[in-house]
């Protein structure tokens, strides 16, 4: 039995599809204004893993995620500046040019981390007429309002709004952020916004209300409803998007089809760097391309976010990542070396190791307890070579680490430098300062070995 945890029941629930063994899923994709941060890509590995878990499960799966290239605003409360258009501005190309280059950016890293795509890419740009249809059925409907800036869903009318975030508990603690301007409510929020006058836009659209854009909610509401129908089976994204963008999506979509909407809504944690959770507003964030500039590959990262739960923040540091890709490096390595441990095939000890994976990951996606599993199978005496492999290929498909690949390993430059200071030293014959950099880099996790040729390093 799968078991997941629903953000909407607040707790672990048998998953069962709308459609026996088949899925239909749609995930939050980017705002492709910058580059992802390794925060974001935690949540985009979590959501890998569940696509990965459920295939494990013999299911089929048509899995929508959306580029979000328009609406976007810097605040939450539908005010500021759209993340593109001001991008735009900053760097000097079009916002087109701005959304291409880093949707590109965003696969690369998806295909770094072996993330399983999407079945249906769809960008908000390429659906603006969907939405001012949906937005015109909102209005005939009683939901909407207009004020001097947009047309607005009136959140009054909507009787179990912020039933997922369960603002009715919280005092609407999550609207109380929001700047009221000429709204009815704090939690009412846009639809449709008015160009502004003063600012000539790149991305705007006639509408029967005038020139303008789509609010940053209507298009996955839009999207998800389109390619995968008024009711679906699992909804995800970051814990952040519960109080506002979740819950608003819910809001107008089941204002419309007077039914429930997705059975299932699954939320990754943040990635906490230095106590607080990593943001591009805030300027602390860490990019996959800076985590490969210190010598590590994607998969060290991929691997450091298996070794916590997705629903438990994580905090990153450079010498946990270390850590991770010591282990990481330790399991190849175990494979690479590995020799016959049982003179026979060892069947039911195989199927007991198989069950016990396939309880940890259907157990709410628990990777920690699956790891743990693995690392098992690799020090198990009474199994051969063969049965170990086989182990290693069928639970790599969950946590593609591609463990059975041959990998160059990647030496950071700091340690390189200081090979290089030794291999110096050892010129000049001064062997005394020599040796306190080879211990120095032995402190750093490495093993300097002296050949004709210069040096060779490698990891403890």
């Amino acid at each position: 039995m799968l078991a997941l945890y629903n953000t909407l029941t607040r707790k672990k629930e048998e998953f069962k599809s709308l459609k026996k063994n088949e899925v239909s899923l749609y995930t939050c994709g980017p705002t492709v204004y910058n580059f992802a941060h390794i925060g974001n890509l935690r949540t985009y590995i979590f959501e890998d893993l569940l696509k990965r878990v459920l295939l494990y499960n013999k299911n089929k799966i048509k899995h929508v995620m959306n580029i979000t290239d328009v609406g976007h605003l810097t605040s939450d409360a539908d005010t500021g500046e759209d993340k593109i258009e001001a991008a735009s501005k900053k760097e000097h190309k079009t916002a087109w040019q701005i959304a291409e280059f880093y949707t590109k950016a965003f696969k690369d890293d998806m295909k770094k981390l072996n993330l399983l795509p999407p079945s249906v890419w769809c960008k908000a740009t390429d659906h603006i007429k969907e939405q001012i249809k949906w937005v015109q059925d909102l209005e005939k409907a009683g939901y909407t309002y207009k004020t001097a800036d947009g047309i607005y869903f009136n959140t009054s009318k909507f009787k179990d709004y912020g039933k997922l975030a369960l603002l009715e508990k919280q005092q609407l603690q999550a609207g109380k952020r929001v700047a009221m301007g000429d709204k009815k409510s704090p939690t009412d929020f846009a639809l449709w916004k008015f160009s502004s006058p003063e600012e000539k836009r790149q991305m705007e659209w006639n509408s029967p209300w005038g020139k303008g854009f789509p609010g940053w909610h209507i298009e996955c509401s839009v999207m998800a409803t389109k390619y995968l129908g008024k009711q679906f089976d699992i909804h995800c994204g970051g814990v952040d998007h519960i109080p506002i963008h979740h819950t608003n999506e819910i809001a107008q979509t089941e204002a419309l089809t007077k039914k429930k909407w997705v059975n299932y809504w699954l939320h990754g944690e943040f990635l906490i760097l230095e106590e607080e959770k990593m943001s591009k507003s805030k300027g602390n964030i860490l990019t996959l391309s800076v985590v490969e500039e210190h010598g590590f590959s994607p998969l060290d990262y991929r691997y450091f976010c298996l070794n916590t739960h997705y629903r438990k923040q994580l905090k990153f540091s450079w010498e946990a990542l270390e850590a991770a890709q010591n282990a990481r490096l330790r399991m190849k390595e175990k494979l690479n070396e590995i020799n016959t441990k049982g003179t026979k095939p060892n069947p039911s000890l195989v199927k007991k190791y198989k069950e016990q994976f396939l309880s940890s990951i259907n157990d709410d996606l628990n990777m920690p307890e699956a790891l743990a599993v693995l690392w098992g199978v690799l020090k198990e005496d009474n199994l051969s070579s063969k049965d170990i492999l086989s182990l290693v290929k069928d639970v790599d498909t969950i946590f593609a680490l591609d463990l059975l690949k041959k990998e160059k390993l990647s030496i950071p430059k700091e340690i390189q430098d200081l090979a290089n200071l030794r291999l110096k030293y050892r010129k000049e014959k001064n062997f005394q300062k020599a040796d306190e950099v080879r211990k120095h880099i032995e402190s750093k996790g490495y093993i300097v070995e002296d050949q004709e040729s210069g040096f060779r390093l490698k990891k403890q």
